[in-house]
């Protein structure tokens, strides 16, 4: 009797978070935002381009905050700042001998502080810990809307560009050498960049966004070297990680964002050290096997010496 008691004790601890329509509402929401996040991520560790997304995702600020002040969407003034940042990084690096990541250094924390003194001075119901660190489970019907746009014009430029996408992550100077216009695929991968932190900044917030922008395809390419198979893994990790984070929030009373980061990045150190190709287990594993077999003619040489 006890050990039945028990077992419905445990199963109406499991479903209690879906009898909350609040909750099941971030769940969803979350799944959606990590996989947008993750299909753009493969591109973006292929490109090499994690300190771009930190930019974006800090330079929205001051227009997350205009856009509040003005009434009008958040995603606009979001969208608005985080690619005006990109063309002014593209302007400075163009007009400059400054290489790119001092550029970038640059711009996102000019931008980040310039949208911290309006959070200070503009009279708002903005809390800058949500903008930050996200609010999902407080998500309204309005920017649920604006996730949802966000996300599905970002899923579909890529779907559309895939391919051409690729080429330029992967080989730039080959894609120019077909006829590729590259000065095109640059600026799309940008504009779908800060369309992606726009969607996920309700999820997970403007400091965590940059983890589910990086870790997912950092995952995919860890487990596999064919891109497709890649994709599969980071939107797999992405999506787990978003809906197990949001439904553990709930129970052990967390940040919903760092949930979800802190279960994603746990999986990617166990793929770090378990990969069966890339983790650090099997690279010692080859490393002590082509040792011993160094070792085994020089044990022969001594044998037949002796």
């Amino acid at each position: 009797m006890s050990q039945l008691v028990l077992a419905f004790s445990w199963w109406d601890w499991l479903i209690e978070p879906f009898q909350y329509a609040f909750l099941v509402r971030a769940i969803w929401v979350s799944a959606f935002v990590g996989l947008v996040c993750a299909v753009l991520s493969c591109y973006i560790t292929l490109k090499g381009w994690s300190l771009m997304g930190d930019a974006i995702s800090h330079a929205v600020v001051p227009g997350v905050v205009i856009a509040y002040a003005l009434n009008i969407p958040f995603a606009i003034g979001a969208f608005v700042f985080g690619f005006g940042a990109t063309v002014a990084i593209g302007y400075i690096k163009s007009k400059t001998r400054l290489k790119e990541d001092a550029v970038i250094g640059i711009v996102f924390t000019g931008f980040f502080a310039f949208g911290l003194i309006l959070v200070t001075r503009i009279p708002s119901n903005i809390d800058l810990f949500h903008i930050l660190f996200g609010n999902v489970l407080g998500i309204s019907q309005q920017d649920i809307i604006q996730t949802l746009i966000a996300g599905l014009i970002t899923l579909a430029v890529i779907l559309v560009r895939r391919k051409d996408l690729l080429l330029f992550c992967f080989d730039p100077n080959h894609a120019k050498a077909i006829g590729l216009r590259t000065r095109v695929m640059y600026y799309t991968l940008l504009l779908v960049l800060a369309l992606t932190i726009v969607a996920a900044l309700q999820t997970a917030g403007i400091i965590l966004v940059i983890s589910m922008l990086v870790t997912p395809g950092s995952i995919g390419y860890l487990l596999s070297d064919r891109f497709d198979h890649m994709l599969l893994y980071s939107v797999a990790s992405s999506v787990l990680s978003c809906v197990l984070g949001t439904y553990l929030s709930y129970h052990f009373d967390v940040s919903t964002g760092g949930s979800i980061v802190v279960l994603l990045t746990a999986l990617f150190v166990m793929t770090m050290v378990f990969a069966p190709k890339y983790g650090i287990l099997a690279q010692e594993i080859r490393k002590r096997s082509a040792q011993m077999l160094e070792d085994e003619p020089n044990q022969e040489v001594v044998v037949d010496q002796a």
